[in-house]
């Protein structure tokens, strides 16, 4: 048996397929990731689908807060994402936004298509809701993705700290009761969020609410 060293040649095979998991608060630049990966592997002639759920938009697109897009197809609860994508012809990566609101059997689904199919997963969401509890579909991300990657752009509280959490503000109140999954930043909704330090999500201070 030839013993490996650090001169050792790298294999040539191509490697496995991989589940990652990108995740961050709002404004930290997931959906423009996602968008962007999709286009990379695009030129380079891989076939890919784009999957979202709950978009800001409304509508079976992603979106990205600095003004591009791409349509998607929106996960409902009960699609299976296994199906779905051996329904069309030779995919090789797909991209998964607003992954945290996926259902745990679905994020299973998802390994099922890295394990069993050699197609690689690419999921993008928030980790945890507005009272800073993990999603069901971001815990099971976090215990089953190959590679975890927390978002490095830079996104501040108001008081300049890192923003690492998500406030549901309802008539200018940071709000903690309600359902998990409610959307807001939209014309016709009253909820909005806001992102926050630790320290203020735990406190429920807003700052300065001029111009929000």
């Amino acid at each position: 048996m030839t013993e490996s060293s650090a001169l050792s040649p790298v294999p040539t095979a191509r490697r496995g397929a991989l589940l990652k998991f990108y995740f961050g608060p709002m404004d930290c630049g997931k959906s423009t990731l996602a968008l962007q990966l999709n286009y990379n592997h695009g030129r380079q002639g891989r076939r890919g689908l784009v999957l979202t759920k709950h978009d800001r938009s409304g509508g079976a697109r992603v979106t990205s807060r600095i003004g591009i897009g791409h349509e998607a197809i929106e996960v409902t609860d009960d699609l299976d994402l296994v199906k779905l994508v051996l329904s069309r012809p030779a995919i090789d990566y797909v991209i998964c936004d607003e992954a945290c609101f996926y259902s745990v059997r679905q994020i299973e689904q998802l390994a099922d298509l890295v394990d069993e199919h050699g197609i690689d997963v690419y999921a993008f969401g928030l980790a945890s809701d507005f009272r800073s509890v993990l999603f069901p579909g971001a815990q099971r991300l976090f215990e089953l993705a190959d590679e975890v990657c927390r978002l490095q752009v830079e996104v501040l509280c108001w008081c300049g700290r890192p923003g690492l959490l998500n406030a549901r503000v309802v008539g200018g109140a940071m709000v903690r009761t309600g359902e998990q999954v409610v959307i807001g930043d939209t014309d016709v909704s009253p909820v909005r969020y806001q992102v926050l330090c630790r320290r203020h999500h735990r406190t429920g201070d807003l700052g300065d609410q001029t111009g929000q």
